[in-house]
């Protein structure tokens, strides 16, 4: 049996072979544009297992080598502390690293999404992309406005948009040149937003039984409708490859990390490991919940008392992540307590679960 170690790289991939007695055997360096001369090497090779960090390209080149390896093995970049903390470090000693530790069987593995998976991430996070570009255009033709004091709350509403029409002929030359280019940004933006969303929606009512009770269970939950229960479902994955919520919370970087020496321990911020889209839905879903929950509202004025506001709405996402872990295991859904819902909010909470949270769209 061999073993190749494989450093892959945007333009190219560097790779070393060892045997089992982690002897090296052959080096080689191919270019990402030759896929044809990389499947002809790997088919001469023999019997082999392979090892690839799960960088952010590695799909491509695993989908070409399964036919012909005895097992792929993606590793965790994050966990290979000993190359990315190397002195002496280069692509051939990475790649060199990378088989001999998969010779020892000592690959920390990492997560591969299936393809309906990664199908599903690309339109969650394509959709959060477009939301994103059209408040930030939004944001700007405010600026441009505030420089005449013609800024207002309802700028994007009906009748802000006869408004517009009004002020406009007020701005110098320039900003009117702007303004009109921004607005035709924000529309175009919008209307990919909308394709983006339909497609979305598409998507889910393809999903198979199992997904569409997990969807269901997270909108279950106060604070989690459409937006957040999409990208909490796209960023997770299975959620069965986590043996309990604390895993899950440290998977998703809103663990707080903590380091200890000589028997004293100091708490540090939140790890901000992991997905990125994932802590910032679950913080938009905790303000929510404390807007529609006396529950959560508790929890969060109670720890905002001793940590500040910050670090209380962070723990609220955490917990309500937990939350939802469960729900997905146990496949209960949330059960509300007689007194939890604030006065009033009932009907509010049953538009957030079919529309998605308001907070989650205007972030």
């Amino acid at each position: 049996m061999k073993y190749v170690g494989i450093d892959l790289h945007k333009q190219t991939i560097v790779l070393c072979v060892v045997n089992q007695e982690r002897k090296v055997l052959e080096r080689k360096r191919f270019l990402c544009a030759e896929p044809e001369r990389i499947r002809g090497y790997f088919a001469e090779v023999g019997s082999f297992q392979a090892v690839i960090e799960a960088t952010a390209s590695y799909e491509w080149l695993v989908a070409l080598l399964e036919p012909l390896a005895q097992r792929i093995v993606l590793a965790h970049p994050g966990k290979l502390r000993v190359i990315a903390e190397s002195v002496n470090k280069s692509d051939k000693l990475d790649a060199q690293v990378l088989a001999t530790f998969l010779a020892m069987d000592l690959i920390p593995p990492a997560y591969r999404p299936s393809p309906r998976e990664r199908e599903h991430r690309v339109l969650v996070r394509h959709r959060v992309g477009m939301r994103r570009q059209v408040s930030r255009l939004k944001i700007k033709i405010r600026r441009v406005l505030a420089n005449y004091n013609a800024d207002r709350r309802d700028l994007f509403t009906a009748a802000g948009s006869v408004y517009l029409k009004e002020v406009s002929a007020t701005l110098s030359a320039a900003d009117r040149f702007v303004l009109k280019q921004l607005q035709s940004g924000m529309d175009y933006a919008e209307k990919q937003l909308r394709q983006a969303q339909l497609r979305l929606r598409q998507f889910a009512k393809r999903a198979p039984a199992r997904e569409q009770e997990a969807r269901a269970l997270l909108r279950s939950a106060p604070g989690v409708g459409e937006v957040v229960s999409e990208v909490v479902l796209a960023e997770l994955g299975n959620v069965s490859r986590f043996r309990s919520a604390k895993k899950m919370c440290a998977y998703s970087g809103l663990a707080p990390a903590r380091r200890e020496s000589a028997g004293k321990g100091i708490d540090l911020g939140i790890s901000k490991q992991g997905s990125s889209f994932l802590r910032w839905v679950m913080v938009q879903a905790a303000w929510q919940a404390i807007r529609v929950s006396l529950k959560w509202q508790a929890i969060y004025e109670e720890t905002r008392k001793r940590r500040g506001n910050r670090k209380a709405i962070v723990a609220v996402a955490r917990r309500l992540l937990a939350v939802l872990y469960t729900l997905l295991r146990t496949g209960e859904p949330y059960r509300y307590g007689v007194q939890e819902h604030r006065r009033g909010l009932k009907p509010r909470q049953r538009r957030c679960d079919q529309n998605g949270p308001r907070a989650s769209w205007t972030a």
